[in-house]
């Protein structure tokens, strides 16, 4: 049986991140392949130094980087909204540890990453927005590690922005042109790789969406999570409006908001926002949560893609301004564009909700996405 080495995100404290890894290597393994994933810890190094320069001057890396310090500090100044977040936290890596158990060896350093070839037959970058400008200079995610002769797929890598930085275009040109299969999960993504190299990017479907409702129900079992119906709103964005959006649905039904806080960012007005804010909670809880709601309100990529998976009455914000050039809205426009449902995208009218999804049709437009997703991997592998 031939071996893949996966360069994903697994240990990632992100609901969505879990879920497309748990995904990734559900259909990989269905298919036929044994799967490991890649442990790499970097080594500080001339080298290593020398490699990273570049990430210094790379606004979109800084800013990033700047951001966490931010939410990070200001998190620790409530010890108790802290201790709240430890939890959560250990729930993630519990999860991690309980379903992600074929690890590689920690491969330290550079020159004992490129030993790992001689360890997997294929590799594989996995989906999620691992291509993104202020990743460029890690070097994992874009299998610079891996020899030329050795097989070099990618499954629905994301680079998460509508066009690449003048400054980086020379580079993502050059990984890009080493890869033996290329795919987007974005239709913007299949542009960016055709404008640097010329070459045809297949866009498929998240890993996510490779399996149906009821695979994803023998994976993780239906549970029920509250005793009333419920709001969830699971907002990643700092927006106010979209609060404000849901407390108008609140009134609207009389329905309690059910929240998960302090994610991405730290909102203050989030400390009472809701009804019922969960922190202890895992991904099993998460998909769980959605399954039995209500209404999902959400400016969550995986947020909306489980709310389809399951039939739900759902709305997704934008959790970017377009015009901004950090927005990551490609993803959740490409996808929506290819299901028709582009009426579920928020237009300042919550009332938008209880207009009826034809479920029936997004189901066979999605069957199709899926079977084609489906045939490149299978393509891609053998």
């Amino acid at each position: 049986m031939k071996k893949v080495g996966l360069t994903v995100c697994y240990d990632t404290k992100n609901y969505g991140s879990q879920l497309q890894v748990l995904a990734t290597i559900t259909k990989i393994e269905q298919i036929g392949y044994k799967t490991e994933i890649i442990r790499y810890k970097k080594k500080i190094s001339p080298y290593f130094i020398v490699q990273n320069c570049p990430r210094i001057l790379n606004p979109f890396f800084v800013k990033a980087k700047v951001k966490r310090i931010i939410k990070n500090k200001k998190i620790k100044k409530d010890s108790s909204i802290s201790n709240e977040i430890c939890k959560r936290n250990k729930r993630f890596s519990k999860f991690a540890d309980e379903k992600f158990k074929n690890l590689s060896r920690v491969y330290n350093g550079w020159n004992d990453l490129k030993k790992s070839n001689n360890d997997y037959d294929e590799f594989l970058c996995g989906s999620d927005q691992l291509w993104l400008p202020n990743n460029l200079g890690s070097h994992f995610y874009t299998l610079e590690f891996v020899d030329n002769e050795k097989k070099k797929i990618a499954y629905a890598t994301s680079f998460g922005v509508k066009s690449i930085p003048w400054y980086q275009k020379n580079r993502t040109k050059k990984y890009l042109n080493r890869f033996d299969f290329l795919s987007n999960r974005e239709i913007s993504g299949s542009k960016i790789v055709k404008e640097l190299t010329g070459k045809e990017s297949k866009v498929v479907c998240d890993p996510t969406l490779l399996l149906t409702a009821k695979e994803w129900e023998k994976i993780i079992s239906h549970k029920k999570v509250e005793k009333e119906k419920y709001i969830f709103c699971y907002f990643l964005g700092t927006n106010k409006e979209h609060r404000e959006a849901a407390n108008k649905l609140k009134e609207i039904t009389g329905f309690n908001i059910v929240t998960i806080p302090f994610l991405d960012n730290f909102v203050e007005s989030d400390k009472a926002f809701g009804d019922k804010r969960l922190y202890d909670i895992d991904t099993i809880d998460f998909v769980n949560y959605i399954r039995n709601a209500e209404y999902v309100l959400t400016d969550s990529f995986h947020g909306s893609i489980f709310s389809i998976l399951n039939n739900k009455q759902f709305i997704t914000f934008d959790r970017f301004n377009d015009k901004s050039k950090d927005s990551r809205n490609t993803r959740i426009d490409s996808l929506f564009s290819i299901l028709n449902i582009k009426n579920r995208r928020f237009n300042g009218d919550i009332n938008k909700i209880f207009e009826k999804i034809d479920y029936d049709d997004v189901e066979k437009k999605l069957s199709k996405l899926r079977e084609d997703s489906i045939d490149y991997l299978l393509t891609a592998l053998k």
